[in-house]
C-alpha cells in the first residue's frame, strides 16, 4: 500500500516552523494507523505538488500550513478525486475552522485517518480560485505594506500590521468601482468591496466566520462612502454587530459578479494573498468542486 502524502509548508505559521513538525506529523499518524509520508515544501509549490499527486492517481492529500497554503492546495487538487485533508498549521486556518475541524494536530489526524469526504464550494476570481475570500480596496493595500516590512524591516506579521493599517487609513480613497450582480448593474465608491465563498457573518459573535461551505453562492459586502473618522468609526461597529444601513450593506443572492474598473489593474486579496488583476474581475462560486475530508 502506497503512503499517503503529507505537504507541510515550510515557511507557514509558527508551527509549521517547528523543528520537530516533521517527525510530529509522522507520529499523529501513525497513531491514527496510517502510513504516511511528510514533505517539507516552499508555500508556492504547493498547488503544482498537489497536482502532480493527483495526477498520479492518489486518493489522499493532507496539507499543513494556513488558508494560503490550502488554497494553493485546492487549486491543484480541483477537478481531480483526489480528496484533500486539512491540517490547521499556519496563523489563520478559516477554512479548517468552518469546516469543523480540529486545530490539535493529533486530533486532525484522527479525523483524517476516517477518511470520510465531502464536497464543498470554491469561489473563483477570472480564473483563480480561492476558498474563502478576495477584497478589493483598503485590505489589500494594508496587506502588501505588511509584507513590505516584513521583507525588510523584518517586523512581526502582527506588528507590521497595525503600523500597515494605520498608514493605510491615512492616505486611504475610495475606489469607484462597476458592480454587475447576477444581471443587474449599479456604479458605487466605496474604500472596500468584501466577496466571500458563501455566506460570512461580520459581527463580534462570530467574526469572519461561515455556517456553511456548500450554499452554493456569493457573500458579498460594500462598504459605504466615507470620510476617513467615519471610516474607522463604521469598522468598530462593523465588529461589534451595530452595524447602520450606511456602513456595510450585504448584496443578496448573489450568483455571479462582475466588478468593472477605469483603472488598468487593481489589488486584489485572495485567502490573504494580494494580486494585480486587469479588470472586468469575474466572481463565480464553484459549487461542490473540492472534495476534503471533514466531520
Amino acid at each position: 500500500m502506497t503512503a499517503v502524502s503529507i505537504l507541510v509548508n515550510k515557511g507557514g505559521g509558527a508551527a509549521s516552523r517547528d523543528p520537530a513538525i516533521k517527525s510530529n506529523v509522522a507520529k499523529a499518524f501513525k497513531a491514527a494507523g496510517m502510513d504516511v509520508k511528510v514533505e517539507l515544501i516552499d508555500g508556492g509549490k504547493c498547488e503544482a505538488r498537489a497536482k502532480a499527486l493527483a495526477k498520479r492517481g492518489d486518493k489522499l492529500v493532507v496539507v499543513g500550513g494556513g488558508d494560503g497554503t490550502i488554497s494553493a492546495a485546492a487549486s491543484g487538487l480541483l477537478g481531480s478525486k483526489t480528496a484533500l485533508g486539512v491540517l490547521p498549521l499556519g496563523t489563520l486556518n478559516h477554512f479548517a475552522r468552518d469546516l469543523g475541524i480540529p486545530t490539535k494536530l493529533e486530533e486532525a489526524a484522527a479525523l483524517i485517518a476516517k477518511g470520510k469526504p465531502r464536497q464543498v464550494d470554491v469561489a473563483e476570481m477570472n480564473g483563480r480560485i480561492f476558498i474563502n475570500n478576495s477584497a478589493i480596496g483598503l485590505y489589500p493595500l494594508m496587506v502588501l505594506d505588511r509584507e513590505t516590512q516584513q521583507k525588510r524591516l523584518g517586523r512581526s506579521k502582527r506588528l507590521a500590521m497595525i503600523v500597515a493599517s494605520a498608514r493605510t487609513l491615512a492616505r486611504f480613497n475610495h475606489q469607484r468601482l462597476t458592480l454587475t450582480v447576477n444581471d443587474e448593474k449599479a456604479q458605487i465608491d466605496t474604500p472596500l468591496l468584501f466577496v466571500g465563498n458563501n455566506d460570512y457573518r461580520l459581527d463580534i459573535g462570530g467574526p469572519g466566520k461561515r455556517e456553511s461551505v456548500e450554499d452554493g453562492r456569493l457573500s458579498v459586502f460594500v462598504m459605504r462612502k466615507k470620510t476617513r473618522r467615519g471610516l474607522i468609526a463604521a469598522m468598530v461597529r462593523v465588529l461589534f454587530n451595530r452595524a447602520r444601513p450606511d456602513d456595510m450593506v450585504q448584496l443578496e443572492n448573489v450568483q455571479r459578479l462582475r466588478v468593472a474598473s477605469r483603472r488598468s489593474s487593481l489589488a486584489v486579496s485572495l485567502d490573504g494573498e494580494v494580486v494585480g488583476a486587469k479588470p472586468p474581475l469575474d466572481y463565480k462560486v464553484r459549487a461542490k468542486a473540492l472534495r476534503v475530508i471533514a466531520p
